[in-house]
């Protein structure tokens, strides 16, 4: 049996400084076995450094770490899982084109020597699929996999390595309530054999169902540490932003208008071969937001890429302002008014080596305004530069800093920003606020319902997809996260399985309701 009076870890006087920036600051850190003790605090607070530290990605410049009582050395991730630590990235370390069975045997030793013995790995991945409800293709090439999927990979490579101490950044960020719900089950399933987890999530509520302990950072240092009961939502947000935060965005009743964007019949093949988009319909008018709610892997990403040109459908129909755009390039669906925030940042939305003005100019880089005979005009794209940085309260450095260096939430705002500028009549945002922290998500969606105030990354988000909304746009909002469905949206669309399942109202609906809905059990109409 496990000792579980004896820390599993002990960080001790961690200190991590970069350029310019003091990410840990003295932080103190432990995890007892059977025990889930999170970090809380909003990007840039210091948790990806505290864990990369843990992981051997980092070396800390003061303090030491101790696993089992007793202080190791840890230069990488190597020794980290030697020493049974074990990590899931919020952007995944796997190798797209390798299959699940590929990726989980990298640099792990083989009973066939220099040979991979696929068969044992596929065998093993299967028994772990079956045992903690990780629903796995072995032979599943990782790039056909959708997010979701691909996060049960790394789930899986780390239970493979049978890690006694498993760090989990944003692990629901892809998830619905019902699959949240059965992750929740395999982590229980972890602590009850001794495990100790470290929880990373902006999700509050998650945090507050599956925490034993919490450490919340701010500029990195821990501003508290309380056990789960007696924790509030509020009161996790107060201590992470250092104010109090609104969790609910306010809006003013939709006034829509003409239809902005309309959707017939869509079908559309997914990279597996198969039907990802099935005879979808959908609407969405000036001044509203259309939330589309669903598991993981139902089409949504299909269905967003085919809207914005980046992938052909079979059959159907996509008119932008009254334009057919069936089939069109991106640029001509651009100029007939949409703009389009991607589900992934780092691979679709944002070019990490660019620099911060660079990103923001990546759609109007050809105006006359700044060209001219072949030349950029600095000057102007300067000024238009450092207007958008003010405006989205983008965090950086300089315009010159590299955009791959910002934190999430910076990045998803020059996202944003350069999307927002031209006023779209249509706006498709997938997943905007994914792993954008509390503060973020609350003033992203703050600006979207029009309110201008000094927010946080994730308020900002939401209130600028508001504010657009306000001022007549039409909201295509793809989102996994309910809480930002029922708080944005005006008309709340299900998909499951490439298909519309009903349209709720969001006032009225239950999570109940929609979760069912996510999972192809209809129960209403609308």
């Amino acid at each position: 049996m496990t000792d579980r009076s004896s820390p599993i870890l002990e960080m001790k006087g961690i200190t991590k400084r970069f350029p310019g920036v003091l990410a840990n600051d003295n932080v103190d850190f432990d995890v007892y076995p059977g025990e889930v003790h999170t970090l809380l605090g909003e990007n840039g607070a210091g948790k990806s450094t505290l864990v990369k530290i843990l992981y051997g990605l980092y070396p800390a410049d003061e303090g030491e770490v101790l696993i089992d009582g007793e202080v190791v050395s840890l230069d990488s991730p190597t020794d980290a899982i030697e020493h049974g630590v074990g990590m899931i990235h919020q952007h995944f370390m796997l190798v797209p084109t390798l299959t699940v069975a590929e990726n989980v045997s990298l640099g792990l030793k083989s009973s066939r020597g220099a040979l991979t013995d696929l068969k044992a790995v596929s065998e093993r991945i299967l028994e772990l699929s079956n045992e903690y409800g990780l629903d796995l293709d072995p032979s599943a090439v990782v790039w056909q996999l959708s997010v979701g999927e691909r996060q049960r990979v790394e789930i899986i490579k780390a239970l493979y390595r049978d890690a006694r101490l498993l760090i989990l950044d944003e692990p629901t960020a892809v998830l619905t309530p019902q699959e949240v719900d059965q992750l929740f089950v395999t982590l229980r399933k972890l602590t009850d054999d001794g495990r100790g987890l470290i929880f990373i999530s902006h999700k509050l509520h998650e945090v507050l169902a599956l925490s034993t302990r919490i450490t919340v950072l701010r500029r990195g240092a821990v501003t508290g540490q309380i056990p789960v009961e007696g924790a509030t939502r509020e009161s996790l947000a107060n201590m992470m932003v250092g104010r109090a935060v609104k969790l609910t965005p306010d809006k003013l009743p939709a006034e829509p208008g003409e239809i902005a964007l309309k959707v017939q019949d869509l079908i559309v093949m997914g990279d597996r071969g198969v039907i990802a988009v099935d005879g979808l319909n959908l609407s969405v008018r000036r001044g509203e937001i259309l939330g589309i709610a669903g598991v993981s892997g139902n089409g949504q990403r299909e269905l967003a890429e085919t809207i914005a040109g980046l992938r052909q459908s079979e059959s159907g129909t996509i008119e932008v302002a009254g334009i057919d755009v069936t089939g069109a390039r991106p640029r001509k669906i651009r100029d007939a008014g949409l703009a389009y925030v991607p589900e992934e940042r780092m691979r679709e939305g944002a070019i990490g080596d660019f620099t911060v003005w660079e990103n923001l100019l990546l759609i109007d880089y050809s105006s006359p305004e700044y060209l001219r005979s072949g030349f950029f005009k600095f000057g102007a794209i300067k000024e238009h530069s450092q207007d958008l940085v003010d405006t989205f309260d983008i965090r950086t450095p300089s315009l010159e800093t590299s955009c791959g260096s910002l934190s999430g939430g910076n990045i998803q705002k020059v996202i944003m920003a350069r999307e927002l500028s031209s006023s779209p009549t249509v706006l498709v945002a997938s997943q905007p606020t994914r792993g954008v922290d509390i503060g973020a998500a609350e003033y992203i969606h703050r600006r979207l319902i029009d309110t201008r105030n000094e927010l946080t990354d994730a308020e900002f988000i939401h209130a600028k997809l508001i504010e657009h909304r306000n001022a007549c746009t039409a909201i295509l909002m793809i989102s996994e996260d309910l809480d930002e469905i029922f708080g944005l949206s005006d008309r709340v669309a299900v998909i499951y399985e490439g298909k519309i399942m009903g349209i709720v109202d969001p006032e009225t609906a239950t999570r109940e309701e929609v979760g069912l809905m996510m999972a192809g059990i209809t129960t209403t109409n609308a």
